[in-house]
């Protein structure tokens, strides 16, 4: 075993200096093994068929008495004895110390276990592996590392970053021993190899200059699930984000899960958004379950509110029967939500009835809060057709992509135009060019039949022209539960 590590891994004589010292005295285990003099003079020869052979730790191991060997897992260890069911070893890092480790924590360590300390070196990986970590933006060109060959056992491949592309070099096995990446240049070991191109990389014409980075591994997410886990039933409808659908997940729990493609969305920054879904909690906001955000379709998965979006609920049967007291139920419930978005700093910008989910007991909660940022550019176009919201959107932020919690709120009293008209569409009749254009000549859209007045005067403090002077939502959802006491004081 000594002759094959120092012919093979010659860069790495300091350690085997370490462990076959030219004069090892003949009770050099008993002293490193902090025994009793004379203790280990009755033991047993030492196991030929384990002595001198390198090991790994398979797994953390804790000493549980002072003869023991405390070792971390990946640690590499130097074997002295076997003895049963243990291995006498020497730790190869850290304070030289000796001491027994079970022998089901160990494995044989290979030539990649020794060379997994070197900084080029990576083991696990083939071709295209390299290739993809080696273009990442961290590494420039002349970064690179070496690998196991794949298709010659015992070789190795050296990969290096060119400006656009990598290059693959083999590094092969002499018979006489050594390794040489061109004939007639035979070296000990791969640090002599690469010391040698480093200083020479004319010859290969692609000069080594740094260690590959490492890919930092991704950190755990609980949010992120496998789309293996939810199933698809019934479709519930189509909006700027994508499909949106009923399902299960797990095979049990129903789920609502919002289908985006990159036809519809810009995924590249669609991952800052969903972090910022995940922080906000509100009893308004529709709740988050899950994501699945690896490769297309990204699915993002809420609760399921059962009677579906605000607008459609209103226009349907059950919604036309509603009172005014559930018409303004409805429109303080989704003042909270948006009062909690506001005090968040987050900038819904598409607000409207249709992005309003309504539960079995009418509870309302806001949905799409922060994604239509990422909606493809030409869907908030004011004459992009009739696909786009203009009709919701403040005027600051139709005519010049100005959005903050102010255009929200003018989103909000279109919102509150819909509640009132039982899901009536506004400005009906008009284009979204012929709507922009009537708004910046002051129009404002009517009271609605069923509106009381002073909420219909909260309307209109949110279409004006200022953004600075309409209201907060702590304002409006304050007024508009004063509104809800005063017209219904038998309810509250």
């Amino acid at each position: 075993m000594e002759p094959f590590f120092r012919k093979r891994l010659a860069f790495l004589s300091f350690l085997w200096d370490k462990i076959w010292p030219a004069e090892m005295p003949d009770n050099c285990v008993a002293q490193a093994w902090d025994t009793e003099p004379g203790q280990l003079e009755e033991a047993e020869p030492v196991g030929a068929k384990l002595q001198g052979q390198l090991f790994r730790a398979l797994c953390d191991f804790t000493a549980r008495c002072v003869d023991e060997l405390s070792v971390s897992r990946g640690e590499l260890l130097f074997a002295l004895h076997e003895d049963g069911d243990y291995l006498l070893a020497r730790r190869l890092s850290g304070p030289p110390s000796t001491g027994l480790v079970p022998l089901t924590y160990v494995t044989k360590a290979t030539p990649d276990d020794v060379l997994s300390g070197q900084p080029w070196f990576f083991s696990g990986i083939n071709r295209m592996e390299a290739q993809q970590l080696l273009l990442l933006p961290d590494n420039a060109p002349g970064a690179f590392l070496v690998r196991p060959s794949e298709s010659s056992v015992g070789d190795y491949s050296l990969s290096v970053r060119t400006q656009t592309r990598v290059c693959h070099y083999r590094i092969s096995t002499a018979a006489q021993g050594g390794l040489y990446l061109q004939k007639g240049r035979l070296f000990p070991g791969l640090e002599e190899l690469l010391g040698f191109y480093r200083a020479n990389g004319k010859l290969i014409e692609h000069p080594l200059l740094q260690p590959c980075v490492p890919q930092k591994p991704p950190e755990q997410d609980e949010w992120e699930r496998p789309r293996s886990e939810f199933a698809l039933r019934r479709k519930l409808g189509q909006g700027y984000f994508g499909e949106v659908w009923e399902g299960l997940w797990l095979g049990s729990a129903p789920v609502a899960i919002k289908i985006i493609t990159s036809a519809h969305m810009k995924l590249a920054d669609l991952a800052k958004e969903i972090h910022t879904l995940k922080s906000l909690r509100h009893e308004r906001l529709i709740r988050l379950h899950a994501v699945c955000s690896a490769g297309e379709p990204v699915y993002i998965v809420t609760e399921l509110m059962r009677k579906g979006n605000l607008q459609a609920y209103l226009g349907g049967p059950e919604g036309k029967a509603l009172s005014l007291a559930h018409l303004l139920s409805f429109a303080r419930q989704v003042a909270e939500g948006m009062g909690y978005l506001e005090e968040q700093r987050v900038v819904h910008r598409d607000l409207a009835a249709r992005n309003v989910l309504v539960g079995e007991d009418q509870a309302c909660k806001v949905a799409d809060f922060g994604l239509a940022r990422l909606l493809k550019d030409d869907i908030y176009s004011p004459s992009s057709g009739t696909k786009i919201p203009v009709k919701w959107t403040a005027p600051e932020a139709a005519n010049y992509r100005i959005y903050s919690q102010k255009s929200d709120v003018w989103s909000f009293g279109v919102l509150l135009f819909e509640v009132f008209t039982y899901g009536q569409c506004p400005y009906e009749g008009m284009t979204n060019h012929e709507t922009l254009q009537q708004i910046s000549r002051g129009y404002r859209l009517p009271r609605p039949a069923a509106c009381p007045a002073e909420v219909y005067t909260l309307m209109l403090e949110c279409w004006r022209g200022n953004p600075e002077e309409r209201p907060t939502f702590a304002t409006l959802q304050e007024k508009l539960g004063a509104s809800y006491r005063r017209l219904h004081p038998a309810l509250t």
